[in-house]
């Protein structure tokens, strides 16, 4: 008979079958990973919203091409100030002079599209850049549940092993291969769920962050095609 301690959680982990205890601790590793990820993207995301309300204020302000370059020239990795900075180099590389001056609609039309194309590159690069981390999120989501089911048919295959070598059908004999099955459901389950949360609340922090990204790129290209067909 087994003794009353053997039946806590970390004797469980001790005494499993050497499959289900590698199950357990894959779910356990992906369970503090999904969380340290869930950590970090809380203060990334954090400060990310506190520095693109002031970046928004900023550039609120800017009303003619000179206050748009003046505020691209300052020294910031935030992601708005990479698109203002993308439509900005691509006016200064552009000959606005000569467009400007021969009142040429077709070149002035082009230099627009590429101001978008330029701030659409970086919007892409963003993205790719602030999704690091969700699709482990979304994959121990779906694939721990599975993964602590297969530790849990494992154990009570083990359970009804043990019921036929020792022909007998006692909870001594059963408890054990059932109480670890269990066990790699929970952890399944514990590791799978906060991943899923996490997920799905950063999901759509990021899609309204896209959409300020986008919103904003529109902003600064309304604010130099202004200036542009003005003259």
């Amino acid at each position: 008979m087994l003794e009353e301690t053997s039946y806590s959680i970390i004797d469980l982990i001790k005494h499993a079958d050497i499959v289900v205890k590698s199950v357990m601790i894959l779910l356990a590793a992906a369970s503090i990973w999904s969380w340290s990820l869930a950590f970090e993207k809380i203060f990334k995301f954090f400060i990310l919203k506190i520095k693109t309300d002031r970046f928004e204020e900023t550039f609120g302000f800017a009303r003619t091409i000179d206050d748009v370059i003046k505020i691209s020239k300052r020294k910031s990795n935030h992601p708005f100030a990479r698109i203002l900075k993308a439509a900005v180099e691509e006016w200064e590389l552009s000959d606005v002079g000569s467009i400007i001056a021969n009142r040429d609609q077709d070149r002035k039309n082009s230099l627009k599209e590429r101001m978008r194309n330029a701030t659409e590159i970086v919007i892409d690069r963003s993205t790719a850049f602030l999704e690091k981390g969700m699709n482990f999120l979304a994959i121990t989501g779906s694939v721990a549940p599975f993964i602590g089911l297969f530790g849990t048919v494992w154990g009570i295959m083990n359970s009804f092993q043990n019921i036929a070598i020792n022909k007998n059908t006692s909870l001594s004999v059963v408890a054990p291969g059932i109480a670890e099955a269990l066990l790699a459901t929970a952890i399944g389950l514990f590791a799978a769920i906060p991943a899923v949360f996490f997920y799905n609340v950063y999901n759509n922090k990021l899609n309204n962050f896209i959409d300020r990204m986008n919103s904003f790129a529109l902003n600064v290209i309304n604010v130099m095609s202004r200036n542009l067909d003005k003259n």
